[in-house]
């Protein structure tokens, strides 16, 4: 993972967390980008362990509030599954059939974002998502 600004946000928000997170990164080469997106796709679903429920970070996603996702985490955990895998695609996103198999597709919004910052975007919904559901002041409505 290169170093930089976005690097140490990433890692001062895992710091914060008491869940576990993992995070597995892919680097595949290739001209044909549908070929790419699946090789992308398929190492992504490969690598999720068995139990694990699937959200993929994609533009065609539901957008939800911090409180929301708070509270979609918090059912999951007390009702599914414990285990969350958030996959976040290359640059040319995910897979039809990796979204078919999703639990559930996350928008961060329309827009395009650098793939370093979808990270700490999403490490730091996790941490802010664990301060709601611990009742800590954190978030601010």
């Amino acid at each position: 993972m290169k170093q930089g600004p976005m690097a140490d946000a990433l890692a001062e928000f895992q710091k914060r967390l008491r869940w576990k997170v993992t995070i597995k990164e892919f680097d595949f080469k290739d001209s044909n980008p549908n070929k790419l997106r699946e090789k992308e796709s398929q190492a992504l679903l490969a690598a999720i362990p068995e139990g694990f429920r699937i959200i993929a970070c994609d533009e065609r996603g539901k957008e939800t509030s911090s409180v929301d996702f708070a509270r979609k985490i918090e059912h999951w955990q007390d009702n599914e599954s414990q285990n969350l895998a958030f996959l976040i695609g290359g640059a040319d996103g995910h897979s039809d059939g990796l979204r078919k198999k999703a639990d559930f597709l996350l928008s961060f919004g329309r827009m395009t974002w650098p793939h370093m910052m979808a990270r700490v975007m999403l490490v730091e919904q996790l941490y802010r998502a664990q301060q709601i559901m611990a009742g800590h002041p954190y978030h601010r409505e």
